[in-house]
């Protein structure tokens, strides 16, 4: 029975995503916001295991804040997570030089990131979950092509069941300009990702949590936690610039915000690892609490054990 129903879960899942895909992109804009922020407004006052593990996420960011401020802050965020997967369904239709345009003066440290291209060293930008990071990798994969550096981007996604709908996933992404490989392929990815950052490229990983039980501890918006040590193992082997950017929502809009690159240690060692994930740690720390409302996690953040 429990394999039944775990089936039954994933179709159902199957056939809402294909419904959203099918009719997110064709509805006005003002009526899709309406649904989805009413949708998202549900969603927070039934308070489930998500909406509450966000609470708590968001008071890491904002301590002083009383139960009505965090309250609030927990419904703006819950709207902007509603808007990241109203905007994914529809981001097929929509034109990317439009979202480009609409995107530049919201982009804040992009260009100065991006200068060890024209030397021929890779850049690697680290990200928590936040606003749309796939506008923001259109708008990269844009941006690379205006500047006359190859218009593709490495990127790691989670599989999602059921298979459909990942390769639903894969396809829609890779439609956008992404290399896509599959954390479940390790192998593969790290080939894909070291390949591309040697090769004077630009890749992205999420990293604000560690999913692989072997991240590195270090403290996190004031409390202890475990973050990935992929990104600084990753440019330390490639050489590439490690950069910590936060996608966020800039009105009706998207913008993103990059910080200085992350000194990553020559030596090849756990304490080496740990100083430039702390340092990663802190930079993301600084840049959601600008503005916490477009952080989506809605998952724990990693403990040490």
């Amino acid at each position: 029975m429990p394999e039944v129903r775990g089936r039954l879960r994933e179709a159902v899942a199957g056939a809402g995503y294909a419904a959203g895909w099918a009719v997110a992109g064709r509805l006005p804009a003002g009526v899709a916001g309406r649904v989805f922020d009413a949708g998202a407004d549900l969603a927070t006052r039934r308070d489930g295991p998500g909406v509450r593990r966000l609470r708590a996420n968001l008071a890491r960011v904002r301590p002083d804040a009383d139960p009505a401020e965090l309250d609030r802050l927990v419904r703006r965020a819950m709207r902007s997570y509603a808007r990241y997967w109203r905007e994914a369904f529809a981001l097929p239709s929509l034109d990317p030089d439009a979202l480009h345009a609409a995107m530049h003066p919201h982009a804040h440290g992009v260009a100065a990131s991006l200068e060890p291209l024209a030397r021929g060293r890779g850049v690697l930008y680290a990200l928590p979950h936040g606003g749309n990071w796939d506008v923001a990798g259109v708008y990269l994969v844009r941006e690379l092509a205006r500047r006359g550096h190859d218009p593709v981007i490495t990127t790691v996604v989670q599989r999602l069941r059921p298979e459909s709908l990942f390769c639903r996933f894969l396809a829609y992404r890779r439609a956008l300009g992404f290399e896509v490989v599959a954390a479940d392929d390790p192998r593969g990815a790290h080939r894909a990702l070291t390949a591309r950052l040697r090769a004077g490229g630009v890749a992205c990983l999420i990293a604000d949590r560690d999913l692989s039980g072997r991240g590195v501890d270090v403290s996190f918006l004031g409390a202890p936690a475990r973050l990935p040590a992929g990104p600084a193992r990753l440019a330390r082997s490639t050489g590439a610039a490690l950069h910590p950017a936060y996608p966020v929502f800039a009105g009706d809009a998207w913008g993103v915000r990059v910080g200085t690159e992350i000194a990553v240690p020559a030596e090849r060692s756990r304490r080496s690892d740990a100083k430039a994930v702390q340092a990663l740690a802190d930079a993301f720390g600084e840049l959601i609490a600008e503005r916490p409302e477009d952080w989506h996690m809605l998952q724990p953040i990693g403990a040490p054990a």
